[in-house]
């Protein structure tokens, strides 16, 4: 399904019944990373995927998406199917963008799930990070997406996850040059939203890796110390709904069946 915002094509798909499940993708994915997860939970769900802006299927809307304008696009998506409270899973940036929506839209919330994602705004090393990464990606975008989408694994797992390196890379390397660093300038510019996790009233649940290249394990542990925050820790990288398939699955079920 499509839905025309501000003259860019949004694409999306609401699968199942019952109470809703949106799910939102990491940078350079798309909503297909999801299939996995939805189809154990369409059977008691209604389960929303979204493409974000200059992703998948989803068109670009200016040379910055910031986590704001991702956020009206998914409040937009729940609008045309007159969803309200919702329960949110963002992996990484998706993580990011689901904050923004929470702290835009406290009453549409009924649960937030982080997965390999956190609250807190980029350090001044991280940004300078981001752009070098668009200085990068301008020069040779593909070679960029190639060594990034690898990268995110913890590195005994790349060999194990091969296929689905490849297959990742494939879709990641669908993400035009505009759409990666229009995401890259966004979550530079991110707010820090840790209060959040302090200060909100809906359920809350946070999935890391103990060895997550990209972002520091100890610092999110420090996020979720007295909040209400159910922490589920895995061993692996970044991309704990491959490298721990089964066991992020369950652990979402869970949690969504307390919500």
């Amino acid at each position: 399904m499509t839905l025309n915002y501000k003259g860019t094509i949004v694409f999306y798909e609401d699968t199942g019944k019952g109470p809703a499940v949106v799910l939102l993708h990491g940078f350079l994915e798309n909503s297909s990373i999801w299939n996995p997860l939805k189809d154990k939970l369409v059977k008691k769900y209604r389960v929303v995927t979204i493409d974000l802006l200059g992703h998948g299927k989803t068109g670009c809307l200016g040379y910055v998406h910031s986590m704001e304008l991702m956020a009206e696009v998914v409040k937009a998506v729940l609008d045309e199917l007159k969803l309200r409270r919702v329960s949110l899973i963002g992996h990484s940036m998706g993580g990011y963008v689901a904050l923004a929506f929470a702290e835009a839209y406290p009453d549409d919330v009924k649960a937030l799930a982080l997965v390999n994602s956190t609250a807190r705004a980029d350090s001044e090393e991280k940004k300078k990070n981001r752009d070098r990464a668009i200085e990068m990606v301008k020069q040779n975008h593909k070679s960029f997406v190639r060594m990034g989408i690898a990268n995110l694994f913890r590195p005994k797992n790349r060999k194990i996850f091969a296929e689905e390196i490849k297959g990742l890379k494939k879709e990641a390397l669908k993400t035009p040059l505009q759409g990666i660093v229009a995401a890259l300038e966004g979550m530079k510019i991110r707010d820090d939203r840790e209060i959040l996790l302090h200060f909100t009233p809906f359920a809350k649940l946070m999935i890391l890796g103990k060895k997550d290249p990209v972002l520091n394990y100890e610092a999110l542990i420090e996020q979720t110390q007295n909040t209400k925050v159910k922490l589920v820790e895995f061993p692996d990288g970044h991309m704990s709904f491959i490298e721990n398939r089964p066991e992020f699955i369950d652990n979402v079920k869970k949690f969504l069946k307390k919500v």
